[in-house]
């Protein structure tokens, strides 16, 4: 299979001033991770919907050296701050799991020390994975009536303001997070797989679907980009809730999606993501993160709704392992629950006949 030559990637990500002094070892480790780095598997699951048999296309970005899609997006940050990186430099991030395991990583990897941002949602194992490839952890400043996101954000101004001299990668606004996604991401899915009819995928900072857009709009334009999200995430504006879903949705609309065109937004109740995740688990054999777990269900339920749509693509970010002590958890369930206002409905999933699972819904 033909892969995206890593050093084109790279340097297309750097920005367009002199490199740094100490960023040419940055570019050159970057060049050869980015080299290493597989084609995350694309594997095909036949549901019935509704009558009909549906091909689902899975694309595993779980299946990565660090545990997630945010591997490329990571690669694609450190790229873009080789025009001030020296060795030994200090980079600076906000995030809620997987992009800090990533920079943590790659920090290790290129000899540089790195701060991450996080706040109280933070799963164990994601904490201890990052804590052990020798991040430093902050927690997000106290303020009442403020929004995780905002309180790691405010946390990094004022870490920024006593160390100017520190790097802030900023997934949120950094363009070279969407730019990875359209160089890298979206060609190699085109390359597994050139004809679908929709591509399902989740919204966070938004740049892995604003760079996923951009690509597939130019290359195959018949495809519908369908953005996910989240019940009482305001990415895409509407009014804000409780979330209890890591990895997908955010508390402020997403810069990286101010001037990207979508064909649909669906929104999915968290409960309806962790029930897909636990029911596809138990008859597919796949553990999905909770995140691949909403795109999932979204894209069943567009499914259901529409029977010309019979071939689709989830990107799906993550796999289940760092969920154990969340989603799939029966005590942590139990206990989320009581927060649960109404009925809800979640796809399950019947046996499969003849290669074909079924995909009925029930409500928790």
């Amino acid at each position: 299979m033909t892969q995206v030559h890593a050093p084109d990637l790279v340097e297309r990500l750097i920005g367009t001033g002199p490199i740094a002094a100490g960023g040419a070892g940055l570019v050159g480790e970057l060049c050869r991770l980015a080299a290493a780095y597989p084609v995350t598997p694309l594997e095909r699951v036949d549901v019935e919907v509704a009558g009909r048999r549906r091909a689902v296309w899975l694309k595993l970005e779980g299946n990565s050296p660090w545990g997630s899609i945010k591997g490329r997006t990571a690669i694609g940050l450190l790229a873009s701050v080789a025009e001030v990186y020296q060795p030994g430099s200090r980079l600076v991030e906000s995030s809620s799991g997987n992009l800090g395991v990533a920079l943590a990583a790659l920090a290790r990897a290129c000899g540089a020390q790195l701060t991450v941002v996080v706040d109280e949602r933070l799963p164990a194992a994601l904490r201890h994975r990052m804590t052990g490839l020798g991040a430093d952890l902050v927690g997000a400043d106290q303020a009442p009536g403020v929004s995780d996101l905002q309180r790691r954000l405010d946390t990094i101004q004022r870490l920024l303001r006593a160390h100017p001299d520190w790097i802030w990668l900023d997934q949120y606004d950094n363009p070279a997070n969407p730019r990875t996604h359209q160089l890298w991401t979206a060609p190699e899915l085109l390359t597994q797989l050139p004809d679908f009819q929709a591509a399902f995928v989740g919204v966070s900072t938004g740049g892995t679907l604003a760079g996923m857009a951009a690509c597939l709009h130019r290359a195959a334009p018949a495809t519908r980009i369908v953005g996910v999200d989240v019940e009482g995430s305001t990415a895409f504006g509407g009014t804000a809730g409780r979330r209890i879903l890591t990895g997908i949705g955010a508390s402020r609309v997403s810069t990286h999606l101010l001037t990207t065109t979508l064909d649909a937004v669906c929104l999915v109740n968290s409960w309806t993501a962790i029930g897909c995740c636990r029911a596809f688990a138990e008859a597919t054999g796949y553990v999905l993160g909770g995140s691949s777990g909403a795109v999932l269900a979204a894209c069943l339920q567009e499914m259901a709704a529409d029977e010309e749509l019979v071939e689709a693509v989830c990107l799906c970010p993550d796999l289940g392992l760092t969920y154990r002590d969340t989603i799939y958890n029966d005590q942590w369930i139990e206990r989320e629950r009581g927060f649960l206002d109404r009925v809800v409905p979640s796809p399950q999933f019947g046996p499969s006949r003849n290669g074909v699972t079924l995909a009925t819904w029930r409500t928790w």
